[in-house]
């Protein structure tokens, strides 16, 4: 006589039929899941969001509400119309971002704002006196030494900071103290000719 392998309600119990049950069950309960979750309200956002930051630029106080990872470049260009300098490679790699922090030439696309508040920053929006270029970019102009000059507020503002420090250069610091910059062009001789005629640069 052939053994019976049916339970007391007639039911099949085999690994298939137990497989298929547990399937189902786990299927709805999937289902079910993402539901109850959109029931829920979504928690709220977690983030630093916007921080008031105070820049002293070009003699000049900005006050800013902006986000703590927002560099100085984007502050001033986005956020105080200061569009002067510009940004090249945004890694801090062509110089063409330029601005001088406390004396020092610094790339402000890697310059985060709210670490340079506090210090004297200068652009080259702030160089000129009216209608009277400062000698660095009048030097440049009369050398022609720029082309395209998307490199040149760059270039400007790092001959400043060089011949702040250092009012009579060798060629050889020259290229020391603008080795921070590239020129796509290549007017680098007309660049080194122009920083080399300016005389008399006074600090600040």
């Amino acid at each position: 006589m052939a053994k019976k392998d049916e339970s007391s309600d007639g039911l099949r119990l085999n690994r298939r039929n137990f497989l298929r049950t547990t399937g189902v069950v786990g299927l709805a309960e999937t289902i079910a899941a993402p539901v109850e979750l959109a029931a829920q309200s979504a928690p709220a956002a977690v983030g630093p969001g916007d921080v008031p930051v105070r820049l002293n630029v070009n003699g000049r106080q900005i006050d800013l509400m902006i986000e703590p990872r927002v560099t100085l470049l984007d502050a001033l260009r986005t956020r105080a119309n200061l569009t002067g300098s510009k940004r090249g490679c945004d890694r801090g790699a062509c110089g063409a971002c330029t601005m001088i922090v406390d004396g020092r030439s610094v790339y402000s696309c890697s310059t985060l704002a709210i670490e340079v508040q506090g210090k004297q920053i200068r652009s080259v929006d702030g160089l000129a006196g009216g209608d009277r270029l400062h000698p660095v970019q009048q030097a440049f102009c009369d050398k022609d030494a720029l082309m395209c000059g998307f490199c040149t507020p760059g270039f400007i503002m790092a001959s400043v900071a060089l011949l702040e420090k250092n009012p009579n250069p060798t060629p050889e610091q020259i290229k020391k103290g603008l080795d921070g910059n590239i020129c796509r062009c290549g007017t680098f001789s007309r660049i080194f000719e122009a920083v080399s005629s300016v005389k008399g640069v006074q600090r600040g």
